[in-house]
């Protein structure tokens, strides 16, 4: 067992506080990485805040994770210390079930995906995340960060990244195609930047023109203000796919207007309240209102490789470990452009 500073919410919608936290000594297969930058997603505020049910305390958020491995188990064959690695939302599964031999392990139907934090390992012990010096964590659930990727920038690319790569390759998202991106915010701008990679045609749906600029300069070929409107006429019947980012409920009926036919409106984001629908606004048209959760650990690699091929990182502000408070509200208000990263050498 090693010892390493990390930060923690000790009670639900208690504030983080700086600790220390076990990390299991270093087994066959497993892989010990110094942490150097950890992404702050919001979903790391729903789960310290409980607005998803009930969680684990306490509990060291973080699951976009990059950094540089320091030791590695004596059957280790993919990682040597010194590579450049990351760790997002997933520390295990079962390995054996249909979803996991089809590298879906986020759907893991047997034991379940094991969150990176908020979760128990197959011990029965809680698994703490990146906001801390070092992780553990098995080969198999380790992906290789490319040379051309700065750790900083890639750090948010282990949860924003793979969850907005996974549905854009998943419906098409490519040349002779409208996208849409509802949210312009950490994962909606990730998405603006694949989708424009991927070749699409690509479309900000956003509450305001505030972050326009933004936008376009990102890859976007158009933006619009979904408080105008004159927007849902004017768009109706325009996308071949829509990623929804937002996490909080949406009038389905008026986005999915703005799909062709049988064009699909893909959700990533997960509002902590219920959402209403009237089917008929699925119906009419041949839509299809669909989910997607990250990705599996072979696609996070691909993603990884593409964005490296592409020049694509995170927009990130760098904080230190002191400011992540400070940083949980500023996220809740939409103060950030795009992605809080600590540094974790100031933990």
């Amino acid at each position: 067992m090693t010892t390493v500073a990390a930060y923690a919410v000790p009670a639900a919608k208690a504030p983080l506080e700086r600790t220390t936290v076990e990390r299991r000594a270093v087994g066959e297969h497993d892989v010990l990485i110094d942490i150097k930058f950890a992404g702050i997603c919001h979903s790391d505020i729903h789960q310290a805040r409980e607005g998803w049910g009930e969680a684990i305390f306490p509990m060291v958020p973080g699951h976009e994770i990059a950094g540089v491995v320091s030791e590695v188990g004596p059957g280790v064959t993919r990682y040597r210390v010194g590579d450049r690695v990351g760790v997002g939302c997933m520390v295990d599964s079962c390995r054996t079930c249909e979803n996991c031999e089809a590298g879906r392990e986020q759907y893991c139907t047997g034991s379940g995906m094991v969150g990176t934090y908020n979760a128990l390992d197959k011990n029965g012990e809680p698994t703490y995340g990146g906001y801390s010096e070092k992780i553990v964590v098995d080969e198999e659930y380790v992906v290789r960060i490319p040379d051309g990727l700065a750790l900083d920038v890639a750090a948010p690319l282990l949860c924003a990244g793979i969850t907005l790569y996974s549905p854009l390759k998943r419906w098409g998202a490519g040349p002779g195609k409208k996208v849409a991106v509802l949210g312009m915010g950490g994962l909606g701008h990730m998405g603006v930047k694949i989708a424009h990679a991927l070749g699409a045609e690509v479309t900000v749906l956003s509450q305001s023109l505030r972050k326009k600029d933004d936008g376009l300069k990102l890859g976007a070929d158009h933006y619009h203000a979904t408080s105008d409107p004159k927007t849902f006429e004017e768009l109706r019947g325009t996308f071949d796919l829509i990623v929804s980012t937002v996490s909080a409920p949406l009038d389905f009926g008026a986005y999915l207007s703005l799909l062709k036919t049988e064009g699909t409106l893909a959700n990533v984001g997960a509002p902590e309240e219920p959402v209403a629908l009237n089917l008929f606004s699925l119906l009419g048209g041949g839509k299809t209102l669909a989910g997607s959760m990250i990705g599996g650990i072979a696609e996070t690699q691909e993603m990884l490789d593409f964005c490296a091929a592409h020049g694509i990182g995170a927009e990130i502000e760098l904080i230190g470990a002191a400011e992540i408070n400070e940083a949980y509200e500023r996220v809740l208000n939409s103060d950030v452009r795009y992605r809080f990263v600590i540094d974790t050498a100031t933990i």
